[in-house]
C-alpha cells in the first residue's frame, strides 16, 4: 500500500506543477477580470440589486418552489452548491493557505473571491443558457454544454469545442473523487481522531492502518451512500437542511474568537497587507519567492473553497427551476462571497489571532499545521470543547461537500457513458470514501488540488470566448430588469426552450 500511494504521489507532483503553473493563475486571475469588465463590474455596481435577489429573497415562496420535474428551488441549488463549496477548504485550506504562503494569501484569496463573483456568474448564466433536458426529465448542463453548443458555434471550433467537452467531462469525474470525496473524507477522519482519540496509547490495525480510520471511513460510507443513491433531490433536501445551520453555527463561533481577540485586529490586517506584496519573512526565503507563495496559496484555496473558475456549481444550479439565466447568476455572485468573504475571512482571522502564526514574520509558531491550527485556536477560546467543535464542523462542512460533489460528478459522467453511467458512478463514489479515510493526509489534498486545476483550465477557456454572450446576456436583463425597458427576454440557445421559457417569465414565473 505504502510504495503504491508513494508512486501516485510522484506522478501527481508532476501534474500539479502544470496543473497550477503561473499560466493557470494568469488564466484565473484574467478571466476574472474580463467577465467583470463586460459586465462593467456588476459585482460592485449592481451590488443592491443582486443582494436584493438573493439573500434577501430567502423567506420568499418562489426562492423555495420546486414545482417544475427534474428541478430543484433556486435555495436548493443554492445550498447545493454551497455544500460542495464550504468545506474542508473554509478551514483547512484557509489555514493551509496562511501556514504555506503567509498571512498575505488571505489578501489574494480576497482578490480571487472579487474577481471570482462574476466568473461564477458568467459561468452559471452560460450554464441555464445552455442547458436541457435529460431522458429522466431532469435539466441537465455545465461547462461541457456550453464548450460543446458554444464555443463549438464558432467558426471552425466545432471539433475543439467537443474535445474540450470531454476533457472537462473527464477531469470533473475525476476531480470528484480527488476535492470531492478523498480529501474532504481524510480530513473528517484525521480531525475526529484528533479530538476524541489522541489520547489513545494503542490501537489495532489493518494492513497498516489504524482501526479508527477505517471504522469511521465505513460509517461515513454507509451513510453517505444513503444520501447520495437517492440521487439529487435527496441531496438538495439534505443540503437545505444542514448547510445554513452549519454555516451561521461556526460563523458565530468563529465571531467570538474574533471579539475576544478584537485588540489585534489592527495587527491581524497589517500584515495582512505587509506580506500580501512580498515582504521578507524568516522562514520565506527571498521577497520574490514570499509573493509567489502568498499568490499561489491565496488563489489555490480560494478556488479549492469557493471553486469559482471551476465551472463545478453550474452543474446543481442548472438544475434551478429558475428561467432568467441572470437570476441564477447572481445566486453564483453570493455563493462566492459568503463562502469565501464570510466563512473564510473569519476562519482567517481565527488562525492570525491564534498566537500560532508570528504576525511580524508571516510564520507558524511551534509545532502547528493546517490540519490543526483552526483547531487549537478555537481551543485556546474555548477549551477542549472548542476542538471537538472543530471536528463537528469539519465533519458537517466536509460531508456536504461530499454530497455536493457527488452530483456534480454524476453529471460528468452522464454526459461521457449517459444515464446508465451515473448509477454505476454512484456506486463506486460511495465505495471510494473508506480510501479517503485511510490516506495520506498530504496526498489527498494534493490531488484535490491537481484535478481542481486540470478541470479549471478548459472551463475558463470556454468562459473567456463566451464573453460576448455573457455581455449580451447581462445586458438584456440590466435593460429589463433594472431600467424597465420593454425589450425581448434572451433564455435559451434552444429555440423550442427559449419559447418555453418565454411563456413561463410572461405568467410571472422567472
Amino acid at each position: 500500500m505504502e510504495n503504491f500511494l508513494s508512486q501516485v504521489a510522484s506522478v501527481n507532483d508532476v501534474v500539479n506543477s502544470f496543473a497550477w503553473g503561473w499560466f493557470a493563475i494568469v488564466l484565473l486571475l484574467g478571466t476574472g477580470v474580463v467577465c467583470s469588465a463586460v459586465t462593467k463590474f456588476f459585482q460592485f455596481s449592481h451590488i443592491k440589486h443582486w443582494w436584493s435577489k438573493t439573500i434577501a429573497t430567502v423567506f420568499q415562496k418562489d426562492t423555495h418552489n420546486k414545482s417544475e420535474v427534474g428541478s430543484v428551488s433556486q435555495f436548493q441549488a443554492l445550498c447545493t452548491a454551497l455544500a460542495a463549496t464550504i468545506g474542508t477548504g473554509n478551514i483547512a485550506g484557509v489555514a493551509a493557505a496562511i501556514c504555506v504562503g503567509g498571512p498575505g494569501a488571505v489578501f489574494w484569496m480576497w482578490i480571487a473571491a472579487l474577481l471570482g463573483m462574476m466568473t461564477n456568474y458568467s459561468e452559471n448564466i452560460l450554464g441555464i443558457y445552455f442547458r436541457r433536458k435529460n431522458p429522466e426529465g431532469e435539466w441537465s448542463g455545465g461547462p461541457m454544454y456550453y464548450l460543446k453548443d458554444g464555443l463549438g458555434s464558432y467558426k471552425g471550433l466545432k471539433e475543439v469545442g467537443k474535445i474540450l467537452a470531454v476533457v472537462f467531462a473527464v477531469f470533473a469525474m475525476l476531480a470528484s473523487f480527488g476535492i470531492g470525496n478523498l480529501g474532504q473524507i481524510n480530513k473528517i477522519t484525521l480531525n475526529i481522531e484528533s479530538a476524541f482519540f489522541s489520547g489513545m496509547t494503542s490501537v489495532p490495525t489493518i494492513a497498516g492502518i489504524s482501526l479508527i480510520k477505517w471504522f469511521i471511513g465505513f460509517v461515513l460510507m454507509i451513510v453517505g451512500g444513503f444520501i447520495i443513491l437517492g440521487g439529487l433531490q435527496r441531496i438538495a433536501a439534505f443540503a437545505e437542511r444542514v448547510v445554513p445551520f452549519m454555516a451561521i453555527v461556526y460563523v458565530i463561533g468563529a465571531l467570538i474568537i474574533v471579539i475576544c481577540h478584537i485588540g489585534n485586529i489592527g495587527a491581524i490586517l497589517g500584515s495582512i497587507f505587509k506580506f500580501a506584496f512580498g515582504a521578507k519573512a524568516v522562514a520565506g526565503g527571498a521577497a520574490g519567492t514570499a509573493l509567489s507563495l502568498a499568490i499561489k496559496n491565496g488563489c489555490k484555496r480560494g478556488i479549492f473553497s469557493n471553486e469559482a473558475g471551476l465551472g463545478s456549481s453550474v452543474m446543481v444550479h442548472s438544475n434551478s427551476n429558475v428561467k432568467e439565466p441572470v437570476k441564477q447568476g447572481l445566486w453564483g455572485i453570493f455563493e462566492v462571497f459568503a463562502d469565501t468573504i464570510i466563512v473564510c475571512t473569519m476562519t482567517a482571522v481565527v488562525c492570525l489571532s491564534s498566537g500560532y502564526i508570528d504576525l511580524s514574520t508571516g510564520a507558524p509558531i511551534g509545532e502547528v499545521d493546517s490540519a490543526t491550527l483552526v483547531a487549537k485556536a478555537f481551543g485556546g477560546i474555548f477549551g477542549k470543547p472548542g476542538e471537538w467543535f472543530i471536528a463537528l464542523a469539519v465533519l458537517l462542512f466536509a460531508f456536504t461537500t461530499v454530497m455536493g460533489w457527488s452530483h456534480y460528478g454524476s453529471k460528468a459522467v452522464e454526459y461521457l457513458f449517459g444515464m446508465t453511467g451515473t448509477k454505476v458512478y454512484r456506486i463506486i463514489f460511495v465505495l471510494m470514501m473508506i480510501f479517503g479515510a485511510i490516506m495520506e493526509n498530504s496526498l489527498a489534498w494534493d490531488i484535490s488540488d491537481t484535478f481542481n486545476g486540470l478541470m479549471m483550465i478548459p472551463n475558463l477557456i470556454g468562459v473567456l470566448a463566451l464573453t460576448p454572450l455573457v455581455y449580451k446576456l447581462t445586458n438584456n436583463y440590466v435593460e429589463r430588469k433594472i431600467k424597465g425597458k420593454d425589450v425581448a427576454p434572451i433564455l435559451s440557445y434552444d429555440a423550442d426552450i427559449q419559447k418555453e421559457m418565454e411563456e413561463a417569465v410572461r405568467n410571472g414565473q422567472e
